[in-house]
């Protein structure tokens, strides 16, 4: 045997055990899910344009996922879990945040039911009460913005039309400076989605109180769950507070 007869050898092993698994994971159950964003951040070639993702439920192998220190240590666990267990044919990269927080509550409900207890302030006796949220009460934000063929949207203003997208596959870095997330999320300027017209628009044209403006109105406007949930306080009145969704989410 020589080495291209081990090469295609180790080929086929892979292949069967990736069918395998694949034969596997189809006997578990599944559902569609339902996808925060209704798909309109995303262009219509993409498969998750439909506004719904099909995902299994959890097995045992999965929750070694959520306790593997690496993937903790670098903040990747709840995408390992979620490339896991969705059978939709799509990476993680290219899922909105939104979609992915819908995704990981949905899993969590799945898994060990709606039902989660959390620990929030009491905001007139500052005390700590023990609460249990219902998870499948979790909301939308209202999201009207008409996207295009591509997941776009469009924001006007004197001189200049922008597209920009909620989705994108730019590169992340420098993206915590602003004129890095400009450049992440606009698509295109005046008709032109060259990268260097879009450059040199945030370099040169697009100033600062009008820059100001639009971000206001992206963060206003992005797809979010509404995380402000309704609990009641030690004198029966109620409040509202978020409550965080952690690596510690998936433990009860």
């Amino acid at each position: 045997m020589n080495l291209t007869d081990r090469v295609d050898n180790t080929q086929l092993i892979n292949l069967a055990r990736q069918q395998y698994e694949v034969k596997q994971q189809s006997k578990l159950p599944s559902v569609i899910v339902k996808l925060p964003s209704n798909g309109k951040v995303y262009p219509s070639t993409h498969p998750l344009a439909s506004g719904t993702i099909e995902m299994r439920y959890m097995t045992a192998y999965d929750e070694d996922i959520l306790t593997n220190a690496s993937y903790i240590r670098e903040g990747v666990v709840f995408d390992k879990l979620l490339e896991s267990i969705i059978i939709t044919p799509v990476k993680i990269s290219e899922i909105s945040e939104v979609d992915k927080d819908g995704l990981i509550i949905n899993a969590r409900i799945l898994a060990y039911g709606s039902d989660y207890p959390v620990s929030v302030t009491d905001p007139k006796t500052n005390k700590q009460l023990e609460r249990v949220v219902n998870l499948s009460n979790i909301q939308n934000l209202p999201f009207d913005l008409i996207n295009d063929e591509n997941g776009e949207f469009t924001y006007s203003f004197p001189e200049f039309e922008i597209k920009f997208s909620f989705y994108h596959l730019k590169p992340k870095d420098n993206s915590s400076t602003i004129s890095g997330l400009l450049k992440q999320i606009i698509c295109e300027v005046n008709g032109d989605r060259t990268e260097k017209a879009i450059e040199q628009f945030i370099r040169y044209e697009f100033l600062s109180y009008e820059s100001k403006k639009f971000r206001l109105y992206y963060a206003t406007n992005t797809p979010k769950l509404d995380m402000n949930y309704t609990f009641e306080g030690e004198d029966g009145d109620t409040f509202k507070s978020t409550f965080p969704i952690n690596t510690d989410f998936f433990w009860f």
